[in-house]
């Protein structure tokens, strides 16, 4: 496997991809075509030299993702909001922020979105964990269960909001996105049979990367210790981004290496992906091909890197991927 150096994200019947400084979202309208929005964003890696730094960048990553994100979540939702008269909140936000109304909703659904992600997944183990403090006196087992029980969270949250049709589908997307992904990082053409036979997981996924949060975190916690509640929660705080920014660089180290050692580390992730990507149907899988090929010249990219042809999980890949068309052609 190649690096390509893109990277998406599933949003609402649709996909977005991004390259560099520039990302697309394509999205399945109700009326089956497909829009396709392409904008400029400038890293902040190269606005601040600041955000370019090791160890450092992943904070700046973090956010730069979720504010793209969020816009492009706020995009895809534009072409499925109900024609309906806006509530008396929503029209009163309307009428004080004029213009500035998406922003405002945008950076509020952030805020709240960060709050209650530190609620559920920082304060709410940490308090579980200390109730059973008067039976466990070690504070490296309390260290290690305050992190299990915030992985089971986790998997117990994914899995509740996966019940939903349209977290499901979004995750059908999230796969489609990994396969394309995985189809040029083999060296196969970017169609629709080729991306069909390719892996819904990826080692450069969002997924893994809050896994790997979890773990590096259990090792902090399990040396740093803290024994006031109200000061333990606020080390957590202060330590997330030294823990994200650690987390981030082994993602990054692991998206470009093939070592054995960092495979086997990158398996929690990819084994967590099996709850957040689902099998994608062909019409999700078009989607995801226009979202590359508005933002990657993938074709180039083959050339360049493969030159003789794909490597040979690529191979494996090319003949599943004929079985599966000659299957669809008798069928």
């Amino acid at each position: 496997m190649k690096y390509s150096g893109i990277g998406g994200q599933a949003v609402i019947e649709g996909i977005m991809m991004r390259n560099r400084d520039r990302y697309a979202v394509a999205v399945r309208k109700p009326d089956g075509t497909i829009a396709v929005d392409v904008q400029t964003s400038i890293p902040f890696a190269e606005r601040y030299k600041i955000a370019g730094l090791p160890f450092i960048r992943g904070s700046f990553s973090f956010v730069e993702s979720m504010i793209i994100g969020m816009k492009t979540l706020m995009y895809s939702a534009s072409f499925y909001e109900e024609d309906e008269e806006p509530g008396p909140l929503e029209g009163w936000l309307m009428k004080v922020f004029g213009d500035r109304f998406d922003k405002v909703v945008m950076t509020g659904a952030l805020v709240i979105a960060f709050v209650m992600a530190l609620v559920i997944f920082l304060w709410l183990p940490l308090f579980l964990s200390g109730l059973l403090k008067r039976f466990i006196v070690s504070e490296t087992v309390q260290a290690l269960l305050e992190g299990l029980l915030r992985v089971a969270i986790f998997i117990l949250y994914i899995r509740i909001v996966s019940r939903t049709e349209d977290i499901r589908r979004t995750f059908m997307y999230h796969g489609a996105e990994h396969k394309c992904i995985n189809c040029i990082e083999h060296g196969l053409p970017l169609e629709v049979d080729n991306v069909a036979v390719s892996s819904k997981e990826h080692k450069r996924c969002g997924t893994s990367f809050i896994i790997i949060v979890m773990m590096i975190s259990i090792l902090f916690f399990m040396v740093i210790r803290v024994h006031h509640p109200l000061l333990r929660l606020l080390s957590r705080l202060i330590l997330m981004p030294v823990i994200a920014g650690v987390s981030y660089e082994f993602l990054r180290l692991a998206g470009r290496s093939d070592n054995p050692v960092i495979n086997l580390l990158s398996r929690p992730g990819l084994m967590m992906q099996k709850l957040t990507t689902y099998e994608p149907d062909d019409s999700m899988i078009e989607v995801a091909i226009r979202a590359v090929e508005a933002v990657f010249d993938w074709q180039t990219y083959e050339k360049e890197t493969f030159p003789e042809g794909p490597d040979e999980t690529g191979k494996v890949l090319l003949t599943k991927a004929a079985e599966r068309h000659a299957g669809e052609v008798l069928s």
